[in-house]
């Protein structure tokens, strides 16, 4: 498991940097000021979406520190540290396991009696950052796609006969 987080933190930064470029690049072909607000409208979503990836991957990085802290053992890794929370020390001394849940991102403490409870790995900020941002992303890509089209649909009804 450690492993492919390991492969997911890469792929969320290569994501980030791709998302960037395409911002960038899109609004340096045509220039700025001769941009218009399709091109403005997707550029923004791309920066948008990078932003989310750059939050995901942080959080992520969070969770990988906390599995790796969990596979090290030796002395005082019983409990599971991630599993901690200061003033609950009973609840931490009944872990048993953990899982990752990576929709919400999320570190999970499970106890011996069948139950879990999420551990503060992940800072409370990401997950509705993260969801913030993909959506704001999704709406301004779909305002551009909107905008496309009705234009595309204008310059098709001038150019028939008759108009």
């Amino acid at each position: 498991m450690a492993y492919l987080l390991l492969l997911i933190v890469p792929g969320g930064l290569v994501a980030a940097f791709a998302f960037t470029g395409y911002a960038v690049g899109s609004l340096g072909r045509v220039g700025p000021r001769s941009a218009d607000r399709t091109a403005w409208l997707r550029s923004t979503a791309a920066l948008a979406a990078a932003a989310a990836a750059l939050l995901y991957t942080w959080g992520l990085l969070h969770v990988v520190g906390a599995t790796v802290e969990t596979w090290e053992g030796g002395t005082g890794s019983a409990p599971l540290p991630p599993c901690l929370t200061p003033g609950q020390e009973e609840r931490a001394s009944h872990v048993v396991d953990h899982t990752v849940s990576y929709v919400p991102l999320r570190f999970v403490c499970e106890t011996s009696g069948g139950g879990s409870y999420i551990s503060d790995t992940v800072p409370g900020y990401v997950n509705p950052g993260v969801l913030a941002l993909a959506l704001a992303a999704a709406g301004m890509a779909g305002g551009g796609k909107a905008l496309a089209t009705a234009r595309r649909h204008r310059a098709e009804a001038a150019a028939r006969p008759g108009h």
